[in-house]
């Protein structure tokens, strides 16, 4: 967690990590820009970075995850707990990435997150780009190019520090990859707030080709706004390379559109 130095607070930014990662990747140690923690409190936001069940500090209560449903409960009240606490009043944004997108849209399609304003997605579409097998064949060299990209989109740093972020995929949450695309037509029509969805040039994991976005926002039929967004020179682990700073500087952007979007909305 990071907050403000001042204590005032513009907006709560709540980070949902991937899978195979902790809450650390959005406290990337190779490069002082990489840091959303960091960025966050500077430019006056709190940020949360939560261990999602089944990593980090969640292990020693949730020792084999969860699937997504139930994640989705956990960090509602986890999210709910933590605002009425360090900000109340103050809007919260969800930031989700991969896996984390999942729980974030899950999250928002059933909300209980008082003043919700938005989400904010990365890495995570709607149809696969590749044979969830595949990677598995393929052993490490695969999954570094679907996790990774090019390795040079990274401080070199990167792969060295990047030891205490990289996490076992908790056993519940395995069975669950493979079944978003049915998950997802339930739970994408029933989130009501804006959504920016932001694909890494370098992205392997899902399809980002003009059909298969057209198919994702067609899904978020209830959302007041969409924003779409392509990232030049980054692989799918976006903030950890050296786009990690432009990404959240558009994704704090977003949370004051959403913010403004709120305001312009509200009961009179």
């Amino acid at each position: 967690m990071s907050e403000p130095a001042d204590g005032s607070v513009r907006a709560v930014i709540v980070a949902l990590h991937g899978a195979g990662m902790n809450a650390g990747y959005f406290d990337g140690q190779a490069h002082p820009d990489v840091s959303l923690l960091a960025l966050g409190a500077r430019l006056g936001y709190t940020v949360l970075a939560l261990d999602r069940p089944g990593y980090g500090a969640s292990l020693g209560c949730f020792p084999r995850g969860q699937g997504l449903a139930a994640q989705a409960a956990t960090v509602r009240a986890a999210v709910a707990a933590f605002t009425a606490r360090h900000a109340p009043g103050a809007g919260t944004l969800l930031l989700g990435h991969s896996f984390g997108a999942k729980v974030a849209l899950a999250v928002a399609a059933d909300s209980g997150v008082r003043e919700l304003l938005g989400v904010d997605v990365s890495g995570c579409g709607r149809r696969l780009a590749m044979n969830p097998g595949a990677a598995d064949r393929g052993a490490g060299r695969a999954l570094r190019r679907l996790n990774w990209g090019p390795l040079g989109l990274y401080p070199m740093e990167t792969f060295q520090v990047s030891r205490t972020v990289v996490a076992p995929m908790p056993e519940r949450e395995v069975g669950t990859v493979e079944g978003w695309a049915r998950l997802s037509a339930v739970i994408l029509p029933r989130v009501q707030v804006p959504v920016r969805l932001t694909f890494a040039e370098h992205e392997a994991w899902w399809r980002h080709d003009d059909d298969a976005i057209a198919d994702l926002t067609a899904r978020l039929s209830a959302a007041p706004r969409i924003v779409v967004d392509r990232l030049p020179h980054a692989g799918h682990n976006i903030s950890l390379g050296w786009t990690a700073r432009a990404y959240h500087l558009k994704a704090l952007a977003f949370t004051e559109e959403c913010a403004a979007y709120a305001r312009h909305t509200a009961p009179r």
